[in-house]
């Protein structure tokens, strides 16, 4: 692997930050500080688990709103066991608006593993708030479990530290996602205010439900880097035009023919990549899964695993900004609308086209992104096999293997071809955008 190999040679003992004992009325004579790294990464590896069955079953969860959650939930891990890194530098003021100043009381012996579990627990009650009461449990039941084991290892004194460092990191990054523009989205996702604009070269919605346009203002928030919108804008998409020989008139009837000709293995592709809401975790709940996949595999580390979430939440949270922005600003009609009024009234895509326009693909976006944050923290030739699906009984060849990550990229883009429901540039030219996402994103320099 690229980076998670490396052993960081040099790294200073703590103990010249963190004295070995306590102090003063919280003594606790010979207990060591240690550093992150000294630990497994198997309390952010059941989180996440948690947190993809949240996303599927939590009502409002598009993948918009998921991503959101994703970055700041990653951000607020990563930031809560910093101070058990030293060879690792802030995200403050690298971050849009981003300003936290926590220092680790050197008086104090901290756990990380409790840290890691008590954000993780106060930034997932936050998001998932409205889930079902089962699923409310769930996040109790956890975060008890592991506190339950952390007490029995460390004592109330290690706990209590660790617990309040945690909370203080909790408040800033909630108080910091509370002014983006995002907050409570899962509870509006379809603003009845939005009229879109008018005439035939615009989206409209779309069978079989002519749902209303989702999330029609995302494009607006703030994003985690400025970079990520402003230096990520994709041409314009071919001009709309009913002229058989036109551009735009060959992109549709060469989704028609996609369709028309899909072959099985085509089609597996298709569904597999669907990622609905409500019957999945959506798409960034897809990539958060093959991390935690390639985490429990390579039995990454505590560290490790807090910053490749940190930095793959960035990038899909952003990913869906730009994406979005480019989305309302060319609100460009989807093929099932323009194939049936012009080339068959009968066709139907092999997936349910979703309620937005269609320039560029959420797919392609998040997953160019995906391969470009992977493979910088994995390396360029790493393979593996996607077990997000293994669950699902609907499908054909629910474990997929990759040599690399952009060959995951590719198949996920043009699987919306082979569902019907994007055109060659949506595809092509999102995945583009979403790798300079992720370049912007593996840009920033976390080592001191």
């Amino acid at each position: 692997m690229k980076r998670f190999v490396k052993k960081f040679l040099g790294i200073l003992c703590l103990s010249l930050v963190f004295n070995s004992c306590q102090r003063d009325d919280d003594s606790i004579i010979g207990v060591e500080q240690r550093t992150a790294d000294e630990y497994n990464a198997n309390v952010i590896v059941d989180w996440y688990a948690l947190i993809k069955t949240l996303t599927t079953e939590t009502t409002g969860y598009t993948p918009p709103v998921a991503a959101r959650a994703f970055g700041y939930t990653g951000i607020a891990l990563y930031e809560g066991i910093l101070p058990g890194m030293p060879n690792k530098t802030s995200f403050s003021g690298k971050l849009t608006e981003f300003q936290i100043d926590i220092v680790a009381d050197k008086n104090k012996i901290y756990h990380w593993p409790t840290v890691a579990n008590a954000v993780l627990a106060g930034m997932t009650k936050h998001f998932y708030s409205n889930t079902s009461q089962e699923r409310l449990d769930a996040i109790v039941s956890l975060e008890a479990s592991y506190k339950d084991q952390f007490l029995a290892e460390n004592g109330q004194i290690v706990y209590e530290n660790s617990a309040d460092l945690a909370k203080k990191v909790i408040d800033i990054i909630l108080d910091w996602s509370k002014t983006d523009g995002g907050e409570d989205g899962q509870f509006n996702n379809f603003p009845s205010e939005y009229v879109p604009p008018s005439g035939p070269q615009f989206w409209v919605p779309t069978p079989p439900s002519y749902s209303p346009a989702l999330q029609p203002y995302w494009g607006s928030n703030r994003p985690f880097l400025v970079a990520n919108i402003e230096d990520t804008r994709p041409v314009a998409p071919p001009e709309y035009s009913t002229d058989e020989n036109s551009v735009f008139y060959q992109r549709a009837f060469e989704v028609y023919t996609a369709v028309k000709n899909i072959t099985p293995e085509e089609k597996i592709i298709a569904e597999f990549w669907s990622d609905d809401p409500v019957t999945t975790a959506t798409p960034p709940g897809h990539s958060i899964s093959i991390l935690n996949q390639l985490i429990k595999k390579e039995n990454l580390g505590l560290d490790l695993a807090a910053e490749a979430f940190a930095k793959l939440g960035i990038g899909i949270s952003d990913s869906f900004i730009s994406c979005w922005k480019t989305k309302y600003e060319t609100s460009y009609p989807r093929p099932v609308t323009y194939i049936n009024e012009y080339i068959d009234p009968e066709w139907t895509p092999i997936l349910v086209t979703p309620p937005f326009p269609e320039y560029t693909s959420g797919h392609s976006v998040q997953s160019g992104a995906l391969a470009e944050i992977m493979t910088d923290l994995f390396g360029d030739n790493f393979a593996f096999t996607d077990y997000t699906h293994d669950y699902r009984t609907d499908i054909n060849g629910t474990a997929r293997p990759y040599s690399n990550f952009y060959e995951l990229a590719r198949e996920a883009a043009i699987s919306r071809m082979y569902g019907g429901i994007h055109f060659k540039e949506a595809i092509e030219l999102g995945l583009e955008q979403g790798y300079q996402i992720g370049r912007n994103v593996n840009a920033l320099n976390m080592d001191k």
